[in-house]
């Protein structure tokens, strides 16, 4: 008999195609991934892996052996979301995700929600970027990610996943206190064209639409520093090192020497959550979506007035 855990270990091998990214797929340590692997080439009486370099790879039998499991563990899925919806419990366990700042502006509140409504479902949270949520969530690693997009540059969604607006989260521009713009009640993109930028790392969804804005208002950004948290990017505005975009969520508290303006562009990103359409059942899936959007309405209540926050609608 072929061990369920196994096949799902074999499954995350083959999706994330190293023993590194399976073990970081499914939170355990490379070496109980091959403990897993191990165990399960016995049971099937073949070599499943073969070295390749410094890592390994499917054999033939490997491989399919791991299309099989990608169909069994479907099919589990499939019926464990039925018997869920049919029992009308949330419980069980729920995987998370969110961007830096959604980790510090939503997270809280929404699961503290959850907990003290549904004591018996245990969620697991942790921050990823939207892109890797993005990913988790269709390889069956999470069940769910809040992710982003901006007002002039969607964020591409995969087909079989379902999404619901949280909020809309308008954001400034973060200026030194001495800055020469600091007292404006707003200031224009074009204004801050000789200025030092400080942003997120390149490749980052975030990074790209900066500088893609910038040049789009025929700016060619000075970039100085780049710093993933937006935490770490305000302390770099502190000191005086240059200029960054501030969004409203998960931003305070700010600095002393930190002045936010608002852009005269209205800038403004979209936070959303998403999730596999074959999961939409999941009573688990639907506490978690209210959960999420109560906490996204409080932030968005909270910019009144200086954005108009949409109300969250689930589409496909």
């Amino acid at each position: 008999m072929l061990n369920l855990e196994r096949l799902r270990t074999l499954d995350a091998l083959a999706r994330h195609g190293s023993v590194s990214g399976a073990a970081e797929g499914l939170h355990i340590t490379t070496s109980a991934v091959s403990q897993q692997m191990a165990k399960l080439e016995r049971e099937a009486g073949q070599r499943l892996l073969a070295k390749n370099g410094r890592g390994v790879r499917l054999t033939d039998a490997g491989r399919l052996l791991a299309e099989h499991a990608a169909r069994i563990l479907s099919q589990v899925e499939l019926a464990q979301s039925d018997l869920e919806a049919q029992r009308g419990q949330v419980a069980g366990e729920l995987r998370v995700s969110a961007f830096p700042t959604a980790a510090r502006g939503l997270f809280p509140a929404a699961l503290a929600d959850l907990r003290a409504a549904h004591p018996a479902l245990r969620v697991r949270s942790r921050e990823l970027e939207p892109e890797r949520g993005i990913r988790g969530v269709v390889r069956g690693d999470l069940d769910l990610a809040v992710v982003l997009d901006w007002y002039n540059k969607p964020m591409p969604l995969p087909d079989g996943l379902v999404k619901a607006l949280l909020l809309d989260d308008p954001a400034d521009v973060a200026l030194p206190a001495g800055h020469r713009l600091a007292g404006r009640e707003e200031v224009d993109l074009a204004e801050l064209a000789d200025d030092e930028w400080i942003t997120w790392g390149e490749g980052e969804f975030c990074h790209e639409w900066l500088m893609f804005t910038l040049r789009s208002k025929g700016i060619e950004p000075v970039v100085g520093h780049l710093a993933a948290e937006s935490h770490t990017q305000l302390a770099l505005v502190a000191a005086g090192l240059g200029v960054c975009i501030a969004p409203l969520l998960g931003r305070d508290p700010l600095p002393g020497d930190v002045v936010t303006v608002p852009l005269r562009q209205r800038v403004r990103r979209h936070v959303f959550v998403v999730w596999r359409a074959d999961a939409d059942r999941r009573p688990s899936i639907r506490a978690a979506v209210r959960a999420l959007r109560a906490a996204g309405q409080r932030v968005g209540g909270d910019a009144a007035g200086r954005a108009n926050p949409t109300t969250a609608s689930t589409a496909s």
